[in-house]
């Protein structure tokens, strides 16, 4: 086989674009942050003042959105948008919204599909999202449906927040996850849902380096590199 693909699906903030780079880093594999896709189609929208929210507000954008990933010397995915590298600004809080909405809209998935698969067929590739292993790569050689609980996850991005100069309390941090899970889990376009065939990884109880190890270990023994 030329090339691998692994699908990691999960909620958000279980760790998925964490690992899934130091994974990809550490195989030698193309990391495609999925999230990032539809972060900054989410913000594209949003500045243009339309609700991303509303189906009719946000398909007539779509043909002005030029994406493109970057990968800098230091392996890491930068997403431009229209050529301007949006790599920070689609990691603000309230965009992690909007890309919730925005990707809720069957034309918004349809635009991004081909996108997607096209890298898959063209490099080994590790792709983390909400629905890589049920839609975007049903066929991925390994799927993996990485989760934890409510509260580690905001914990673990009120952490990641204040590191970033952002001061958010736990407890709106846990209702915004909550919200989400439901948002994602319960949409009509590519519900956020587990593969029949994937493999649960719980990070609940793990640090980032013993979850590495656990995936490492599982890609190892089924891709049987």
């Amino acid at each position: 086989m030329s090339h691998y693909s692994i699908a990691i699906d999960g909620p958000s903030g279980a760790g998925k674009s964490t690992l899934a780079k130091a994974l990809a880093a550490r195989l030698g594999f193309l990391y495609v942050d999925t999230g990032a896709i539809y972060r900054t189609v989410g913000l594209y929208v949003a500045r243009q003042g339309a609700d991303c929210g509303k189906e009719d507000e946000v398909l007539p954008h779509l043909p002005n959105i030029a994406l493109s990933l970057t990968y800098g010397e230091d392996g890491l995915q930068h997403m431009l948008l229209n050529g301007e590298d949006v790599t920070g600004a689609i990691r603000e809080n309230q965009v992690s919204r909007w890309a919730s909405q925005v990707s809720a809209i069957p034309g918004v998935r349809a635009f991004l599909l081909e996108m997607q698969r096209d890298l898959a067929r063209r490099h080994s590739v590790i792709m983390d999202g909400r629905d890589i292993g049920t839609v975007v790569l049903p066929q991925a050689d390994l799927k993996i449906f990485l989760t934890a609980s409510v509260e580690q996850r905001a914990i673990r991005r009120c952490k990641e927040l204040e590191e970033k100069g952002q001061s958010v309390p736990l407890e709106t941090v846990k209702a915004e996850i909550a919200q989400r899970d439901y948002d994602d889990s319960h949409r009509a376009a590519a519900p956020l849902r587990q593969a029949e065939d994937a493999v649960v990884v719980d990070t609940s109880q793990l640090n980032l380096e013993e979850s590495l190890e656990a995936l490492y270990t599982l890609v190892k023994e089924r891709l049987q590199l």
